[in-house]
C-alpha cells in the first residue's frame, strides 16, 4: 500500500522552461515589478532574485506531506519565474541520497522534515552555511542552526493517535502516555515508523534516550517492538492508516492526525498528549553543500522563512505551528489542545552527535530488526 503520490523531476519539461525564461528574459518593465513584488513580500534583495533568476531552475527535495511541497515549489515558480524541479523523499532518504552524493548533490535545497537527519548531514559537512535575511524573524534560537546551517520553519508535537471505536471494540484501555504502550493488551495493535528512514522515528529515539536515559530508553524501544505490528517508511504513515482502522494506535506527529479529521472526516482518531511529556520536531530547510543553483537555493531559504511560503501549510492540509513571527499562526492546531511551548527541553546538540549511533544501537537490541524494517510502504 502506498500512501505518498510522488512526482517526478520535471527534467527538461518545455512549458516550464518557456515560463522560466520568459520571466527572466521579459520586457523591462515586467521584469521589474515582478522582482518588486518578489522583494516586497518575500524580503529577499533584488541582487538575489536576479542572480537565482539567471539560474533559472531549482532542485527540491521535500520531506513536508506531498500537498505542501506542491504548493510551496508552484507558489515560488510563479513568484520567481524559476522553474522548481521536485521529490517527496523521507528524511531518512534524503539523508542517504546526499550522503551518497557526497558533495555532489542532484538536488539544491531540503525542505520540512524533522531536524535529526539535518543535523547529521550537518556533521557530515553535507550543508551549506547560508547567513538568511529572513532569520531575523525567527522566534528562538532553538528554531534554527547556530552555524545558519538549517532553518526552522515549523514544529509539532510527537504525540500518541488512536482509532476511538477499535480500542472500544478489543476492550483495551486507551494509552495515556509513552510508558502505557510497552503494556501487552497492545500487542499487534500499534504502529509507528522506521528508524532507518523516517526523521519521525529518529526523533522517537532521541525522545526516548534524553527520557529515560540510553541504555533505559534503548529498553523502551526493544519493548515497544513487542507491540508494533507496522513500521512506516514515512513518519506519518501511522496518522493515515488510524482513521480505517488498519492501524488502531499510532506513534507520530499530532498534526498528521489533524489532518486526518478534519481534511479526510475521521472524528473516530483520538490524539494524546503523552502525560509525562513529549517533543516537538522543527520542520527545518536548508541548501546542499555544491549544489549546481547556489543563488536560487539561497532565495528559496529566504522565501521558505516568509509568510508567502509557511502560511501555505494551513492552506494544504499541513497544521503544524509556524515559528517565524510575522506568519499567521493556524487556529485549527491550538482548538485541539496543542501548545508548542508545552514540550520537554530536547537537547539537539546531543541528538546531532549521536543519533546514528542511537539508531544503530536500536537496531543491534532489535536483533537487526526483521522484514518489518523493509517495508516499501507509508
Amino acid at each position: 500500500m502506498t500512501n505518498i503520490s510522488r512526482r517526478n523531476f520535471l527534467a527538461g519539461a518545455a512549458g516550464a522552461t518557456v515560463l522560466g525564461l520568459a520571466a527572466c528574459n521579459g520586457d523591462g518593465g515586467n521584469q521589474s515589478a515582478e522582482g518588486q513584488v518578489a522583494e516586497n513580500s518575500v524580503g529577499a534583495s533584488e541582487d538575489l532574485i536576479k542572480a537565482a533568476q539567471e539560474e533559472g531552475t531549482l532542485v527540491v527535495y521535500g520531506s513536508c506531506e506531498e500537498d505542501y511541497l506542491a504548493a510551496a515549489c508552484n507558489h515560488f515558480e510563479e513568484v520567481f519565474g524559476i522553474q522548481v524541479d521536485y521529490q517527496r523523499l523521507s528524511t531518512g532518504e534524503v539523508q542517504a541520497k546526499v550522503e551518497e552524493e557526497n558533495g555532489n548533490p542532484s538536488g539544491d535545497v531540503w525542505f520540512g522534515g524533522t531536524t535529526d537527519p539535518y543535523n547529521v548531514v550537518t556533521a557530515e559537512g553535507l550543508l551549506e552555511p547560508y547567513e538568511a535575511a529572513n532569520a531575523s524573524h525567527i522566534t528562538d534560537p532553538k528554531y534554527q542552526d547556530a552555524d545558519g546551517n538549517w532553518y526552522g520553519i515549523y514544529t509539532g508535537l510527537l504525540g500518541i493517535m488512536y482509532n476511538r471505536d477499535e480500542v472500544e471494540r478489543l476492550g483495551v484501555t486507551p494509552p495515556e502516555d509513552f510508558a502505557d504502550l510497552t503494556d501487552p493488551q497492545y500487542e499487534g495493535l500499534i504502529w509507528s515508523s522506521n528508524y532507518n528512514t523516517a526523521g519521525t522515528a529518529k526523533l522517537i529515539v532521541n525522545t526516548m534516550i534524553q527520557k529515560y536515559g540510553h541504555d533505559e530508553g534503548i529498553q523502551f524501544l526493544v519493548d515497544l517492538d513487542k507491540n508494533v505490528h507496522v513500521y512506516t517508511k514515512s513518519g506519518s504513515g501511522p496518522s493515515k492508516n488510524i482513521g480505517t482502522g488498519e492501524c488502531t494506535i499510532g506513534l507520530g506527529f499530532l498534526h498528521d492526525g489533524i489532518f486526518q479529521i478534519v481534511d479526510n472526516g475521521y472524528d473516530n482518531i483520538e490524539l494524546v498528549v503523552p502525560s509525562s511529556g513529549t517533543s516537538c520536531e522543527v520542520g527545518a530547510t536548508a541548501i546542499f553543500k555544491g549544489c549546481k543553483h547556489p543563488n536560487a537555493a539561497k532565495l528559496w531559504i529566504e522565501y521558505a522563512l516568509s509568510p508567502e511560503c509557511v502560511e501555505l501549510a494551513a492552506q494544504n492540509g499541513s497544521y503544524q505551528f509556524l515559528v517565524i513571527d510575522n506568519a499567521e499562526q493556524p487556529e485549527i492546531a491550538t482548538e485541539f489542545g496543542l501548545d508548542p511551548n508545552n514540550t520537554m527541553d530536547y537537547d539537539f546538540e546531543d541528538a546531532k552527535e549521536n543519533t546514528d549511533q542511537y539508531v544503530a544501537d536500536v537496531m543491534e537490541a532489535l536483533g537487526g530488526g526483521d522484514d518489518r524494517f523493509e517495508t516499501e510502504d507509508a
